[in-house]
C-alpha cells in the first residue's frame, strides 16, 4: 500500500513516524523547524490521517508498511525519527537493518508485565472519554482547566500548551480508524526485541521524558540495554511528546542526531 505523506524542506532526508493520534499532523510543533535544515518525509501510518488502514494491524505489519514506503520511495539509508508506537517502529526498522540513524522518542514496548496493564487499563479509558467528548473537544481544550483535566497523562504541563497543538492528536485519538487496533497491538501483542551492539544501520538514539506517564522512565534503561549502540537522551520538565513539551529541544536533538 502507499502510505500518504508530505514532504517539507530540502536537504538530506528526514523520516518521522508518528504514534497513536493524528497522523502526520502529530509533528506539526516542529515539523517546520526540522524542515529548515532538512527534506522531512512525514508519513501517515496505516489507519491513522489520510492512510487506509491495514487487514491486519501489529507492530510488526506497521513496520513492513514503513519499509515498503522507504523501499517504493527510494529512500534506502533514510534516517528516521519516531514518537511513542512510531520510535518503537523505527527501532524495529534498525533492528531489521532498516534506514540510517534513528531518533526514537518515548518507545512503547520495554513494560515489565504490571506496567502493560497499567498503560492499558489508563489509557483505553481516556480514549474512550475523548470520544465521549468529542463535540466539545475544542472549546475543552482551548482552556488551561480543559487541557489540565484530559492531557495530565501526556505533557507535564498540559495548561501550558496551545490548544492547536494538542486538539489534532487528541482528536486523532478519537477518529483514527486504527486506534483500537493498534492499542490492541502495543498491549496484546509481543515486547519490542532488541538488537545486539554493531548490527544497527546507523546511530541510535533513545529520548525520553523525565516526566512521562505513559512508558514511564525506568523503561528508558531497558531500551538502553536492547540497544546497546544506542544514546540515552533525557527531556528534563517533559512528558510523553516532546514535541509538545520540549519543540526546540526534540528538534536539535533530531538534528544533531541524525544525517
Amino acid at each position: 500500500m502507499t502510505l500518504h505523506h508530505v514532504r517539507r524542506g530540502t536537504g538530506a532526508p528526514l523520516l518521522l513516524v508518528h504514534g497513536l493520534g493524528a497522523g502526520w499532523r502529530s509533528w506539526a510543533p516542529i515539523i517546520d523547524g526540522l524542515a529548515a535544515e532538512r527534506e522531512v518525509v512525514a508519513v501517515d501510518l496505516p489507519g491513522f490521517g489520510q492512510s487506509a488502514p491495514l487487514a491486519e494491524l501489529s507492530i510488526a505489519s506497521l513496520a513492513d508498511a514503513v519499509a515498503d514506503f522507504i523501499e517504493e520511495q527510494g529512500l534506502g539509508g533514510v534516517a528516521t525519527a519516531g514518537q511513542s508506537m512510531g520510535a518503537r517502529i523505527v527501532l524495529e526498522l534498525a533492528r531489521r537493518g532498516v534506514g540510517g540513524d534513528t531518533v526514537a522518542l518515548d518507545p512503547g514496548g520495554f513494560w515489565t508485565d504490571h506496567e502493560l496493564a497499567l498503560f492499558g487499563a489508563t489509557l483505553r479509558p481516556s480514549i474512550a472519554l475523548v470520544r465521549l467528548l468529542r463535540g466539545a473537544l475544542p472549546s475543552l481544550l482551548a482552556t488551561r482547566a480543559g487541557r489540565t483535566a484530559l492531557l495530565a497523562q501526556l505533557s507535564a504541563c498540559p495548561w501550558a500548551l496551545d490548544a492547536d497543538t494538542v486538539l489534532p492528536d487528541v482528536l486523532g485519538l478519537a477518529d483514527a480508524p486504527a486506534t483500537d487496533a493498534a492499542m490492541d497491538a502495543l498491549t496484546k501483542g509481543p515486547k519490542q526485541k532488541g538488537a545486539p551492539a554493531g548490527t544497527v544501520p546507523g546511530r541510535v538514539t533513545i529520548g525520553w521524558g523525565r516526566r512521562d506517564r505513559v512508558t514511564l522512565p525506568r523503561q528508558a534503561e531497558r531500551a538502553a540495554r536492547a540497544y546497546p549502540d544506542a544514546e540515552l537522551h533525557w527531556f528534563e520538565k517533559c512528558g510523553h511528546f516532546p514535541q509538545w513539551d520540549a519543540p526546540d529541544e526534540a528538534v536539535r536533538l533530531i538534528l544533531d542526531r541524525t544525517s
